[in-house]
């Protein structure tokens, strides 16, 4: 199967990286080909148009997706993105990566995704919430809490959340706090839910560490990506592990400092002024730069393919955590394999988040919530449990961690399929 790049931007395009994946660790496991065929393609999906008036009184349309991938495990589950370079390929790729991350963790959950190509960075809050409404609006039919559950990603928030519920609840005329996760506390959320990502990611990390024998105390981190999870992974691997954070970066370019930083006051940095840019009594870096820094770990947590065959030989880490989705490129991670860098794949390293929101449509079908200890509690059984499973595969098969995480995944959604008579 031949990956084909993307001729503009020299991008790879992310389902057919995906599909690449798939092909591999299939045949690692022997797969039938009729188990093969299923999993290669979303089961279906949805393009809708969304027109919302906007504040000068004119209607725009916006286009819009939500794909379902596979529900052989359970109802679909997956986050919406509201991002102005969003394709529909991407999120086919996004809902396939949530299918292996449910069934990595066990979860009784199959993977889905949405989208909706808008720059939010230039609308209001009104217009926003008419966006918000009207997406649920063209999809409220197809989703649901035994059906699929969306969920927060790129540039939705919390209140987004709350106005997509909401306007369900209207449409099927009653109360559906479950038919959303990543939502207010005040409206069914999590407790935890909002560094739920980058807590799982911290729990991995500290079982990688202990595999590779790397003192995580003043162990130097760079963070590619400083939104709501590349903050969050820094401020706790600082204070909970005692990591040094030398550098981080956002979409403007990044900043370093040898002797470390304080992750929240760069944050409240960014915050007041748009950009990590500019952090006082720190070095101007590009992101480029970020991942060719000498340092113990290495966390893209921003958007697709940042580490590519290009700069993949330039990596100096001793560990990488994908907190991002799709951060590596096929090519890369075999360079990457090759020098002998321990990766936590994005399946299971940015798993946290699936994970707490399960455990929030839980909540919100008992009715009865748990604390915040509890939930972490949980999720680092979870978490921990998933990495020795993905460690013992690659280990038996004498497979890199990526490929033996599509393993364990894999199985156990072809198993679910078998039992179903689906193969």
């Amino acid at each position: 199967m031949s990956i084909q790049n993307n001729v503009k931007t020299g991008i790879r395009n992310p389902f057919e990286i995906v599909q690449k994946q798939c092909e591999e660790c299939a045949g690692l496991l022997n797969l039938s080909p009729d188990v093969y065929e299923l999993i290669r393609f979303p089961m279906r999906e949805l393009h809708v148009s969304i027109p919302v008036r906007m504040d000068d009184g004119m209607i725009k349309v916006f286009k819009g997706f939500r794909v379902q991938y596979n529900d052989a495990l359970g109802p679909t589950k997956g986050g919406i993105r509201f991002h102005p370079e969003e394709t529909i390929d991407t999120v086919r790729a996004l809902a396939a990566w949530m299918t292996w991350k449910c069934s990595l963790l066990n979860l009784p959950l199959g993977g889905a995704k949405g989208g909706v190509v808008c720059n939010p960075r230039e609308m209001s809050l009104g217009e926003l919430e008419r966006l918000s409404r009207g997406y649920v609006e063209q999809v409220w039919q197809f989703i649901g809490p035994d059906r699929d559950i969306p969920a927060p990603d790129v540039y939705t928030t919390p209140q987004v959340m709350a106005w997509m519920m909401d306007e369900y609840s209207r449409r099927v005329g009653k109360n559906q706090f479950g038919v959303i996760t990543g939502k207010p506390l005040l409206l069914g959320g999590a407790a935890g839910r909002n560094i739920a990502t980058a807590r799982g990611g911290i729990y991995v990390i500290e079982e990688a560490a202990a595999e590779i024998g790397l003192n995580l105390n003043n162990a130097t981190m760079v963070v590619q990506g400083y939104g709501n999870v590349g903050y969050h992974a820094a401020a706790l691997a600082h204070e909970l592990l005692g990591c040094k954070i030398i550098a981080v970066s956002d979409r403007k370019g990044g900043i370093y400092r040898k002797k470390g930083l304080d992750p929240r006051l760069v944050y409240e940095y960014k915050q007041t002024h748009g950009s990590v840019v500019g952090f006082p009594d720190t070095e101007p870096i590009t992101n480029g730069e970020l991942f060719e820094l000498e340092a113990d770990i290495l966390c893209p947590s921003a958007l697709e393919n940042v580490i590519t065959a290009e700069n993949a030989a330039k990596i100096k880490a001793r560990l990488i955590a994908e907190l991002a989705n799709g951060p590596t490129t096929p090519e890369a991670d075999e360079i990457l394999s090759e020098k002998g860098i321990h990766i936590l794949p994005d399946i299971l390293c940015n798993a946290g988040g699936v994970t707490v929101s399960y455990f929030e449509m839980v909540q919100n079908f008992n009715m009865y919530y748990w604390d915040e200890a509890e939930v972490f509690e949980r999720l680092q059984r979870k978490m921990t449990a998933a990495y020795r499973a993905v460690l013992q595969t690659a280990q038996k098969y004498k497979v890199n961690m990526r490929k033996a995480a599509y393993m364990v995944a894999l199985n156990r959604l072809a198993e679910a399929m078998k039992l179903r008579g689906w193969a």
